[in-house]
């Protein structure tokens, strides 16, 4: 059951995540100030569902590895603090900056420097949670194959 649980929390906080970024990617390039300023204020609120899936991917995937010595396992807990701190220290800081500045219709460069830095870290986060997917899929290969 934890490992369904983790799965679901896992994907979903993917998902929301790309979500995100390819918003913010379509409404920069193809939008309006106004559509920019409305997926940044969307983004915010889309934390509602992203933070609590984290935290249970999270917290799910400590307690499924703890025990766990193998690499794909190693792999993954070597990724996760690497994953939140820059959700946490990079990507939400961004997000209420952005929103901040973008409901102001304040697109200046700071904006610019700190959108670029919230994609960059947006596609780190996506590539990481990207490949912990990759070895999740593997290690339940593994565990039905065993069983």
């Amino acid at each position: 059951m934890k490992q369904k649980v983790h799965a679901a929390a896992g994907v979903t906080a993917f998902l929301i995540i790309l979500t995100f970024w390819t918003s913010t990617v379509l409404s920069e390039v193809l939008g309006t100030q106004e559509t920019i300023a409305l997926v940044k204020s969307r983004i915010l609120l889309g934390m509602f569902a992203l933070i609590p899936a984290m935290a249970i991917a999270g917290g799910s995937g400590m307690a499924i590895g703890r025990r766990r010595k193998d690499a794909p396992a190693r792999a993954k807990m070597k990724r996760m603090p690497f994953i939140a701190a820059n959700g946490l220290l990079v990507l939400l800081p961004a997000a209420f900056f952005l929103e901040a500045r973008a409901g102001a219709g304040n697109f200046d460069g700071a904006f610019i420097v700190v959108q670029g830095i919230e994609l960059l870290a947006g596609a780190l986060n996506l590539t990481m949670m990207g490949m912990n997917i990759r070895d999740g899929r593997r290690m339940a290969a593994r565990r039905k194959s065993r069983a």
